[in-house]
């Protein structure tokens, strides 16, 4: 039977390590994706919306994202957004699709970008670490059954291990894949 506390234990990690996910998805390593520039705020019919409600997205080689604005009215929105989001490249606007280049890989960025990853990591590390917290204190204070505290703490200890591995894993994946030339 699982206890309540350790289930929800697991779903706050598994948000902590989908938020590092898709904050790795977003992280340019020299390969063209869409998610690099799908949540770029546009200011279209008179409201800050995300590029991908605006626009459609595609890739069309490893080096070029293609932005289609469903509406040429916001064409020129986008293009300002898209310069604003600071992407190490102008787009080029060329009337119907808006066309982003994505430079080469430098090594000084590959090792801001290991750096960046090594902090999200510890970010995920520390949100994992405050609801391993807020979970012991729970079972602590809450479990009157001295047997199955210790069980339950054990069992907690253990999914914080998993879940830490887990963000570890990860991060050497992303390191990998961004110091690969």
């Amino acid at each position: 039977m699982a206890d309540v506390r350790i289930e929800t234990f697991k779903k706050e990690v598994t948000k902590s390590l989908e938020y590092l996910h898709s904050e790795f998805s977003k992280l340019q390593t020299g390969r063209a994706s869409a998610s690099l520039v799908e949540t770029v705020k546009v200011d279209a019919y008179g409201q800050m919306q995300d590029l991908k409600a605006v626009a459609g997205i595609s890739v069309q080689d490893a080096k070029t994202i293609v932005v289609q604005p469903w509406d040429r009215g916001v064409m020129q929105a986008v293009e300002v957004a898209l310069t604003k989001a600071d992407l190490g490249t102008s787009p080029v606007n060329d009337g119907t699709v808006i066309r982003i280049t994505l430079p080469p890989m430098t090594q000084e960025r590959r090792q801001r970008l290991t750096k960046v990853v090594h902090q999200l990591g510890e970010e995920a590390r520390i949100s994992i670490r405050q609801h391993r917290q807020a979970a012991h204190d729970n079972i602590k204070s809450n479990e009157k059954d001295e047997d199955l505290r210790y069980t339950l703490l054990d069992q907690l200890d253990k999914e914080v291990k998993a879940a830490n591995e887990s963000v570890e894993e990860s991060v050497k994946a992303k390191e990998k894949e961004v110091m690969t030339v």
